[in-house]
């Protein structure tokens, strides 16, 4: 695998033609048409197939995959333009085995949906993935259990042997997170013992392979009080042969200030806890300065901290899926971004003629471009070299693998550049 900075006057069958492979399987793993337009810096991952297959008349997915003696789900890693589907015609080209393509191990995948992502979508993803969690269940007002509507992505996620992970969080009828409804559940026995019921009655139902646990500003005195539920949730759960995670907020020391982060403590959690996701994002955000939104510094203060409190294995690295537009000049306490796709930012780069740059410092591209109302934008996102060098991370530091926040914004070239670097763990 190379990944591949588009100059000036290039077009896909030119670079296809010069790396010696196909310009529809090419394009195919970047998101994009043989003939689509390519912005100055914009990044194509090139895989170099070793082995091929050209569909006839009556050939289906599961014949092929026969035929060779793999299965079903590599031929839909290797081959993204099925968008996880079994559905071939005769004349399509699919890939059955790369070149040696050095990987890093292998680890953990976790995808983060909404009930409403086109199911389209998410089955392109599915493939890749060892877990999928549906955002999310959240806490009544008397410490019950808010529903979800995730039977289909469940249904969905069956069919790839990708697990579900029963998210849990603080999050409101109203769509905020609320720190009084963590409180009235830490401050209850009764409370606790009533959503720890209907958590199990709920993995249990709907097949759940474990709990994936979010409560946000939480306060900062029931900061052991969490850590003691998160303690009481495992004793409960482990017996019945469910896991539980719980996501942290980045932290880079055990005395970092602000409500996000004080009651996260990183050792209680981290030994309370099957293992860990770091949400190690959004430096750059909605109402924040123009920056990249995980910048690799920043990444890394969060994971050399962690590691001296939690065992490395435990450990999921979050890695985001989106990035921000910036209205210029920015201006602290009335601007705000709006979030975008790494699709979608390449997009805008192509509509408006702007060269993506790269921040070496950060590991992340972005670009400035002028509206049609005339105001300036600035752009920072991701791309497949941003990508690599946070999914090189996981092996680094000897993680557990990695989780995407979120899978409802797309970025085609991720997932085979994902497939070209790790094997995906799959849980039997």
């Amino acid at each position: 695998m190379q990944i591949y900075v588009v100059r000036s006057g290039d077009t896909i069958s030119e670079i296809a033609q010069s790396y010696g492979v196909i310009p529809d399987l090419l394009a195919a793993d970047n998101g994009l048409a043989v003939n689509a337009p390519l912005a100055v810096g914009q990044t194509l991952v090139i895989r170099f197939p070793k082995t091929i297959h050209t569909v006839t008349a009556g050939e289906t997915i599961y014949s092929i995959a026969l035929q060779y003696g793999v299965t079903t789900l590599t031929l839909y890693r290797n081959n993204y333009f099925l968008h996880g589907l079994p559905t071939v015609r005769s004349g399509d080209i699919l890939v059955i085995e790369y070149e040696q393509e050095r990987k890093l191990g292998t680890f953990g995948v976790n995808g983060y949906a909404y009930p409403y992502i086109p199911i389209e979508q998410l089955d392109a993803t599915l493939p890749y993935l060892t877990y999928l969690t549906p955002f999310t269940y959240g806490i009544s007002a008397d410490g019950g259990l808010l529903p979800l509507n995730d039977a289909e992505l469940l249904a969905a996620a069956g069919r790839y042997r990708t697990v579900g992970l029963m998210h849990l969080s603080t999050l409101t009828e109203e769509g905020s997170f609320s720190n009084d409804r963590s409180s009235v559940l830490l401050q209850s026995e009764d409370n606790q013992e009533q959503l720890i019921r209907a958590i199990i009655q709920n993995l249990r139902r709907k097949n759940y392979y474990g709990l994936d646990v979010d409560f946000e500003y939480v306060y900062p005195d029931e900061r052991e009080a969490y850590a003691q539920f998160i303690q009481k949730l495992r004793d409960r759960l482990n017996p019945l042969g469910y896991p539980v995670i719980v996501a942290l907020a980045p932290k880079t020391s055990a005395q970092q200030q602000g409500l996000l982060y004080e009651s996260h403590d990183y050792a209680l959690l981290g030994a309370a806890a099957n293992a860990v996701f770091l949400m190690t994002y959004e430096w750059g955000y909605t109402y924040g300065p123009p920056m990249a939104v995980a910048p690799l510094p920043q990444v890394r203060a969060v994971l050399d901290y962690a590691i001296t409190e939690i065992p490395r294995e435990k450990i999921f690295m979050g890695i985001p899926l989106y990035g921000y537009d910036w209205t210029l000049p920015f201006q602290q306490g009335a601007s705000k971004a709006d979030s975008l796709s790494p699709k979608r930012a390449v997009e805008i780069a192509v509509q408006f003629g702007a060269e993506i740059l790269y921040d070496e410092e950060a590991q992340a591209p972005y670009f400035y471009y002028t509206a049609r109302s005339g105001r300036e934008h600035v752009v920072w996102f991701e791309d497949a070299r941003s990508m690599e060098v946070k999914l090189r991370l996981a092996a680094e530091y000897g993680f557990q693998g990695v989780g995407f926040w979120n899978l409802m914004r797309e970025m085609p070239q991720l997932w085979p550049l994902l497939d070209s670097l790790y094997d995906v763990e799959i849980i039997e």
